[in-house]
């Protein structure tokens, strides 16, 4: 989704930082609908994954970890990425692929708590 006139801008990333992208734009609207419920939480989530997204083994938590099963990974750009979780709130999520190569996260959902991981 390319950015219109009245779009927040987002900040560059410096440093050691994570780019925070949407994998699709259907993941746009969960997040906006996500961003105006719970804000706090979701910003959260988001400097988790814009500083600690899951290269190491200590970042994965009861409410932050690799997804498993058929679940686990993502295509993007043809490559297979593993797909991480964010416990938003007790019922919210935000899922995204982790692009090591490109120190990139591709948010792929953001929404209530799929079905798919019960």
């Amino acid at each position: 989704m390319s950015p219109k006139k009245n779009d927040p801008v987002a900040p560059p990333t410096i440093g050691e930082e994570w780019h925070v992208r949407y994998n699709t734009t259907d993941v746009v609207g969960g997040w906006n609908e996500l961003e105006n419920r719970v804000a706090n939480n979701l910003r959260g989530a988001w400097e988790t994954m814009r500083h600690r997204p899951g290269t190491a083994s200590e970042e994965s938590t009861s409410r932050h970890h690799p997804l498993r099963r058929q679940l686990a990974t993502g295509a993007r750009g043809g490559r297979v990425l593993p797909r991480w979780q964010i416990e938003v709130t007790g019922g919210d999520r935000v899922w995204y692929l982790l692009d090591v190569e490109r120190r990139t996260v591709w948010v792929d959902y953001a929404g209530a708590h799929p079905k798919a991981t019960e």
